[in-house]
């Protein structure tokens, strides 16, 4: 009985320490994958109205992603990341009939939020190479 009332004690001392502490700090280091980068830029970039597929098209390369000989990553972001900053390469699509500077300043706004608010990392530079223009489908056209 006598032990088991100063364990009692001895931990409502320990819990009584633990509420006056706010947080507990505890140390290690963090690394962001650069594809895990490249996937949220990559997602970031297509929520923008007028950015169509990203990256280029090659049969070659999805053939051998799809054979394990090559090393699957986010299709048309290239990430250079450092411990606090990331410099982005993204090649995209625009839908033809948007405005492309407009869609780029978009893009690169709503990119270097969700790595700020996702990964914590500042977007030092936002490079995006437009590399061709999307034709929406059209409906054929009728003839009365």
């Amino acid at each position: 009985m006598t032990e088991q009332k100063i364990s009692e004690q001895e931990m409502a001392t320990k819990l009584a320490e633990l509420e006056k502490i706010q947080e507990i700090e505890v140390g290690g280091e963090t690394e962001i994958n650069d594809e895990v980068i490249g996937a949220i830029a990559g997602v970031a970039a297509r929520e923008i109205d007028g950015v169509g597929p990203l990256g280029a098209s090659s049969i070659r390369r999805t053939i051998a992603e799809r054979l394990g000989s090559a090393e699957q990553r986010a299709r048309g972001v290239e990430v250079e990341s450092g411990r606090r900053e990331v410099i982005l390469d993204i090649d995209m699509r625009i839908v033809y009939g948007f405005s492309i500077p407009e869609t780029v300043v978009k893009v690169r706004q709503n990119v270097a939020r969700h790595i700020l608010e996702i990964c914590g990392l500042i977007a030092k530079e936002i490079n995006i190479n437009v590399i061709g223009i999307e034709f929406p489908d059209r409906a054929p056209s009728r003839v009365e």
